[in-house]
């Protein structure tokens, strides 16, 4: 289980932490508490999604705060506060997606100390491969001109600074159900570790989560084995595991996705292109992102929207109400809706 332990916090450090604590609302994301309630463990997330299955496993033994919890917030662009790092210093255990989307959460912890992380993306395994072509990009890269280089070099900082992976990986692993079941797996595991009294209580709600999200899955298998279930277009690549376990293929222009993703403004032969393709009747549907959206990606909504597309929402965090498994539940009636229409 890939767990990063890392030092344990200076006194300074800690003793800075309480003189800060009437700083912030302690608010988490529906799944709050009082964090000096009973001997209840605090976990800490990047985002409410990792929130909901952290408090479906921990229950009432633990309190859950998490940092990005609203539709109106873009976890691309987060920056961190004051009493974000007062969180993390006083949590027990903290839960990031990684692959560098949430980079302020892992700088977070390691600033303050936090002994243990699980990582989303590591313990996925999807990057390996991903992970090795860079690599070997690397290894081509000390044969170039040294200009080329440290050019190379700048936007490998800012991809970084912006915490938000590109290339060819995608980092969106919430969507990748196999993913979130080895998380729940994975967070029972440490919640075990850490509070053996209740370790039997951990396990017994990560495997009726982990039975839940099974179900999800065989749905999503069960479409994707009727046959080819068609072509879509994305505004960003958000849902594409979901996509893809659903047996449906991407068809966004290429450089559409590059500009997205890199968050350049789109070449306007290129938005013009995924305009036509969003109107031409040939989609199964688009799926849209609109917690990101921008100018572009409206116009592409609209172009889709006068052809009667089917567009279908897909968010980074959790929608109000919802818990991780009821959304997967409600993305893959949507997605079925759409294709049996």
């Amino acid at each position: 289980m890939p767990v990063s332990r890392r030092l344990a916090v200076p006194a300074l450090l800690a003793a800075s932490a309480l003189a800060l604590a009437g700083c912030g609302d302690g608010s988490a994301a529906g799944v709050s508490g009082d964090a000096g309630a009973g001997e209840r463990l605090s976990i800490v997330t990047a985002t409410n999604v990792y929130g909901d299955i952290a408090a479906t496993i921990g229950g009432d033994d633990v309190v859950v705060t998490s940092i990005v919890d609203s539709l109106s917030q873009d976890p691309h662009s987060y920056e961190a506060t004051v009493q974000d790092k007062l969180s993390v210093s006083e949590a027990d255990l903290v839960i990031e997606n990684g692959g560098g989307y949430d980079t302020f959460l892992g700088r977070l912890a390691g600033e303050t100390g936090v002994e243990a992380v699980l990582d989303a993306v590591e313990l996925s395994g999807l990057d390996e491969d991903a992970a090795e072509g860079h690599a070997d990009e690397g290894a081509a890269e000390e044969h170039a001109d040294e200009g080329a280089a440290e050019e190379h070099a700048d936007e490998g900082g800012h991809a970084g600074e912006e915490g938000h992976a590109h290339g060819s990986f995608n980092e969106h692993v919430w969507y990748h159900l196999p993913t979130m079941a080895k998380l729940a797996d994975a967070i029972a595991d440490e919640l075990g570790t850490l509070d053996e009294a209740n370790a039997d209580a951990y396990r017994e709600r990560a495997d009726a989560f982990t039975t839940e999200l099974q179900s999800v899955q065989d749905r999503l298998a069960a479409l994707a084995a009727e046959g080819p279930g068609g072509v879509v277009a994305v505004t960003e690549p958000v849902p594409a595991y979901l996509l893809e376990a659903a047996g449906l293929e991407d068809g966004t222009p290429e450089k559409f996705g590059e500009a997205i993703e890199e968050e350049t403004d789109v070449p306007v032969a290129v938005l013009e292109e995924m305009k036509t393709l969003v109107s031409g009747g040939t989609l199964a549907f688009l799926a849209y992102n609109g917690q990101t959206e921008g100018a572009q990606t409206k116009a592409v909504r609209s172009a889709a929207d006068e052809a009667g597309l089917p567009v279908l929402d897909f968010t980074e965090t959790l929608p109000d109400g919802e818990d991780y498994i009821s959304w997967m539940t409600a993305n893959t009636d949507s997605i079925e809706a759409a294709l049996r229409s």
